[in-house]
């Protein structure tokens, strides 16, 4: 079992800059690949960033291309998504997630699930 708490989150400004972190209770920590996520009010959770165990791999969406960049340090069992350039569309609860199987753009591919951080981008 892997627990994951997100942190990072809150109040910015249109043209704003964020960090999430996402901590995870786990020593394999390098076994798993990361992905973020976000759902926003009335839409369903998408795909924003992934990771790879190694960091080899990485996966953006459409929408957070040249804007949002995903980083993990398996020393510290964390990862990170750096948000910049934040638009109100961005706006969402962003949760991180974990998965042990494979590399996975799907929300269906992840197993463990942190509880969410609030992201609110004002415009």
């Amino acid at each position: 079992q892997v627990q994951l708490v997100e942190s990072g989150g809150g109040l910015v400004q249109t043209g704003g800059s964020l960090r999430l972190s996402c901590a995870a209770s786990t020593r394999t920590f390098s076994r798993y690949d990361m992905g973020w996520f976000r759902q926003a009010p009335g839409k369903e959770r998408e795909l924003v960033a992934a990771i790879s165990r190694l960091a080899v791999r990485t996966y953006y969406a459409d929408s957070v291309k040249g804007r949002f960049t995903i980083s993990r340090d398996n020393a510290e069992n964390t990862v990170y998504l750096q948000m910049s350039s934040l638009k109100p569309e961005d706006t969402a609860v962003y949760y991180c997630a974990a998965t042990a199987r494979s590399f996975s753009n799907s929300e269906t591919g992840y197993d463990y699930w942190g509880q969410g951080t609030q992201v609110t981008v004002s415009s």
